[in-house]
């Protein structure tokens, strides 16, 4: 059978590489909207909950008696429950609303009204709700830092360089569980290397989690997952109440906390109960409010497959974002994990938190190579480093990054590699060489950097891990090492610490260990002209990626010495002979302007026309028009001085066309716009065709391939090389005939 060859060019496109599925309720395979999602309802008699979204209390379930105990705010619920969903939807997107009006009635709403909620907004009122709802008004972004080989140099450097690029927390992990220890401290001194102030966490086993942050080689952790069924959260060895305990001994030793939860994990698990995905997670997220948590990172955390595979997953994804900042909850936003092959859907997606922005834009952006990502790849990484600064700039939005340089980044990385080796050095651990260093300087990857003994690093973390040594170890170590300026970073993070005011709502450390959070950066967009506003050296720090150049110097590259053998010989008239071609050029041909944009010297390519025009036994004349730049306009003056009435006319810059008399100036026989894609052999075919014109013959047009990624890398070009040509025009100037040197090539 004949198939559709463009069909089977589609099929080989990215997307479709991925899992598609149709919903199926009973399994949980539905996002929202599950005919098994109960409606909303509560019920309170002598002050307690006796229903919950039609269940009775008799009937309720861990996660109802925990979000009934601890979630609800009894004092509203009444009037938020009557409250109609179309009028909160309207209220989130209404920017004369304020956040906080909303925020103090949906503590009263049970998980099934705030599903309700969501049911009447759009993509783009939910992006509205976010921008609003976001709990700290300047927005911040969390970097991955792992790699395959558990390689300290390479976190460090890896670490110092997410630092410097501006991120505000960077998250490692393991491949092998034992190396826990070490990653964390690789990261620590790598960031505070970077920029003083980044907080770190090391997402492993809870418990072991919990005792490396008692030694201080943590600040933050996101790892106490929860979900949205009973039966979940057993297999998960927890309960709400056992989460919110782990919680309070995190923060009891001033370690910022944030739950973990997303659509998906309850269907991943077998255990949704036919529940929609939306629906399980507003009662998480209810969980995580209830445990007193600050904050949660949401958004399908390494589920995103699932959920993407349904329709409209991805709206569910925003949605979950939106219900956690309703709640008044920090929101690190997912965006982790590979959610495309696509490069155009995994954008898409990105843009939802992206351009509404929240606390956490990812958690995290992989700032390694995915194949280095031990969280499973990134759906942005290492190699998207550029891409991300240019969409900040492209759109004004602050995503939480700043461009830096080859040698910014080089030198950052070699200190935080000098650093961990001192580490290591001065406490005893298996030494990192000055090979080691110097590969993790430069290095990409972890295929980078040359093998290293893992046993003998994991038998040193188990010791390290087993004795009464902690950061203060790390800074008398450091400062013995020569870094002074890194030590006293982690000791102040140590300080900090103590002080604990970085466990306030949605906190980050700015410049100087200033701390930024909810209290004191709260959000106050209601619309035009509020809230957080990329402005002032901010905005200019974004508009400084490396690639930018100055104007001039794309014009500087076209100029030179003027042509030698190109002289005026006065006004030019009107030819006699029907055996002429005249080539009209423009006011910076030869003097201003000396090559084309693709790089050909103006004397070649008028070389080449003359010669194409004599191979067919005509005589080319050439003229200079002052008073206008316009290709259209050269070509019309090109024709009409042409005794044939044939004219070429040609643009400094390169561009081209071949004009008749009497046709008007926008219709020609031959235009050639692709001037980056024309050549010599092209030129001299522009002047055989011209020539077989003025026969009066019908030549096949000059066939030029389409480059259709020309006008992307070269349309600023194009732009500065006309508007240096114009500066040339002169109104008053008649065209003037021109004396140029040449030979033909003999054939």
């Amino acid at each position: 059978m004949t198939r559709s060859k463009r069909f089977e060019i589609l099929e080989q496109r990215d997307i479709n590489r991925e899992t598609y599925v149709e919903p199926w309720a009973e399994a949980g395979l539905m996002v929202t909207d599950s005919p098994y999602d109960p409606q909303p309802s509560l019920r309170i008699e002598a002050g307690q909950v006796v229903e919950i979204d039609g269940r009775p209390r008799a009937e309720f379930d861990s996660l109802d008696l925990f979000i009934a105990q601890r979630a609800l705010d009894l004092d509203v619920a009444a009037e938020a429950m009557a409250t109609p969903s179309e009028h909160y939807a309207r209220m989130l997107a209404d920017i004369n609303i304020a956040g906080a009006d909303i925020r103090r009635l949906v503590r009263g709403c049970t998980p099934a009204k705030l599903v309700d909620i969501i049911k009447y907004m759009n993509v783009l009122e939910m992006m509205m709700g976010l921008a609003k709802m976001r709990v700290r008004r300047t927005p911040a972004n969390q970097a991955h830092v792992t790699n395959w080989r558990e390689h300290p140099a390479l976190l460090a450097a890896d670490a110092a360089e997410a630092a410097l690029r501006g991120f505000a927390e960077v998250e490692t992990t393991v491949r092998v569980a034992r190396a826990a220890p070490f990653n964390a401290l690789a990261i620590l001194v790598g960031t505070q290397t970077g920029r003083g102030g980044v907080m770190t966490q090391c997402a492993v086993e809870e418990s072991l989690g919990l005792k490396i942050a008692m030694k201080g080689l943590t600040s933050y952790a996101e790892t106490l997952s929860v979900y949205g069924t009973e039966r979940s959260f057993t297999d998960g060895d927890d309960t709400p109440w056992s989460k919110a305990f782990l919680a309070s001994a995190y923060a009891s030793r001033g370690v910022k906390i944030r739950f973990t939860s997303g659509t998906g994990s309850e269907a991943l698990m077998g255990h949704a109960e036919g529940r929609s995905m939306l629906y399980l997670e507003a009662r998480c997220l209810l969980v995580v409010a209830g445990a007193g948590s600050q904050g949660v990172q949401n958004g399908s955390i390494s589920c995103i497959a699932l959920p993407e595979a349904l329709p409209g997953g991805v709206r569910a994804v925003l949605a979950e974002n939106l219900l956690a900042s309703m709640l008044g909850l920090e929101v690190a936003s997912g965006n982790d994990a590979l959610a495309s092959h696509s490069q155009i859907r995994k954008s898409a997606k990105l843009m939802l938190q992206f351009i509404p922005g929240t606390d956490f834009i990812f958690s995290g952006y992989s700032a390694v190579p995915k194949r280095d990502n031990m969280f499973g790849g990134g759906n942005f990484d290492a190699e998207d480093f550029d891409d991300y600064n240019v969409l900040q700039r492209d759109m004004q939005v602050d995503g939480g990054l700043r461009p830096i340089s080859e040698a910014e980044a080089m030198a950052v990385r070699r200190k935080a590699a000098q650093a961990i080796q001192a580490v290591y050095r001065e406490l005893g651990f298996q030494p990192i060489t000055d090979e080691e260093v110097e590969a993790a300087t430069s290095a990409h990857s972890s295929d980078d950097l040359p093998e290293r003994d893992l046993v003998g690093d994991l038998q040193a973390a188990d010791a390290f891990l087993a004795s009464d040594q902690s950061i203060l170890a790390v800074v008398k170590a450091l400062k013995a090492g020569g870094f002074a300026d890194v030590a006293g970073n982690i000791l102040e993070m140590g300080r900090q610490r103590v002080a604990a005011d970085y466990l306030q709502p949605s906190a980050i450390f700015q410049q100087g260990f200033k701390v930024l959070s909810g209290i004191n950066d709260p959000n106050d967009y209601t619309g035009p002209g509020t809230g957080y506003r990329v402005e002032g050296e901010r905005w200019q720090e974004i508009q400084r990626i490396p690639q930018a150049k100055p104007p001039h110097d794309f014009i500087d590259a076209q100029t030179g010495t003027p042509l030698e053998r190109l002289a005026e010989l006065g006004p030019a008239g009107v030819g006699s002979s029907a055996q002429e071609v005249v080539l009209v050029v423009g006011p910076a041909f030869g003097t201003a302007l000396v090559k084309t944009i693709g790089e050909l010297p103006h004397q070649e390519v008028l070389k080449a026309i003359f010669t194409g025009i004599a191979q067919e036994g005509l005589v080319g004349r050439l003229v200079k028009v002052y008073h206008s730049s316009d290709c259209a306009a050269l070509g019309h003056v090109a024709a009409r001085l042409s005794g044939s009435g044939i004219g070429i006319g040609l643009q400094s810059r390169g561009t081209a066309v071949i004009q008749k008399k009497g046709l008007a100036p926008l219709n020609n026989l031959e235009l050639f716009p692709q001037s980056p894609s024309l050549t010599l052999a092209h030129y001299e075919a522009i002047g055989r065709n011209a020539a077989r014109y003025a026969r009066g013959l019908s030549p096949t047009p000059v066939a030029v391939k389409v480059d259709n990624g020309a006008r992307l890398r070269l349309i600023v070009k194009t732009a500065l090389l006309h508007r240096r040509e114009t500066e040339e025009v002169r109104d008053d100037q008649l065209p003037q005939e021109l004396w140029f040197d040449w030979e033909p090539e003999v054939v």
